[in-house]
């Protein structure tokens, strides 16, 4: 049996979790309450999806500071039913809060966010230094 610390799902480094083992098909990190998510590097940007279903645009909490990206939602659904004889009320209440530590090399400035189809999208660009640079030939003297 092994003990996850609540601050490893809560905290966890872009490059961390996507270094561990486990990360092509391995199910450690897997919470209910928590979004999947997905992280994928470009030679530019980062790429961070979340799969976070059934929600709107204003449900969401985004925030960066001190190089920590949190993403949070709460979301409430009221259902009153009366009929005749019989009153039904049925509720639903959901939230959760994810916090990525973010590379220094992500530029803070100029993240974009997008909820499209369920998925919440992040374009975390790198600083104009983190980006390869472009091959230069010498010449022999």
């Amino acid at each position: 049996m092994s003990i996850i610390k609540r601050s490893d799902v809560l905290f966890p480094s872009l490059m961390s979790e996507f270094l561990k083992p486990d990360w092509f098909g391995g199910m450690d990190n897997y919470k209910n309450d928590l979004p999947a998510v997905n992280i994928k590097e470009n030679e530019t940007n980062f790429e961070l999806e979340l799969a976070v279903p059934g929600r709107k645009k204003e449900d969401f909490h985004i925030e960066v500071d001190e190089n920590v990206l949190t993403i949070s939602s709460e979301s409430k659904k009221e259902e009153n039913v009366t009929e005749e004889n019989y009153t039904r009320r049925e509720f639903a209440y959901s939230s959760f809060k994810r916090a990525f530590t973010l590379p220094e090399t992500i530029d803070e400035g100029n993240i974009k966010a997008n909820y499209d189809n369920g998925i919440l999208k992040f374009t975390l660009p790198k600083k104009e230094e983190a980006l390869p640079k472009p091959k230069r030939m010498i010449e022999l003297s």
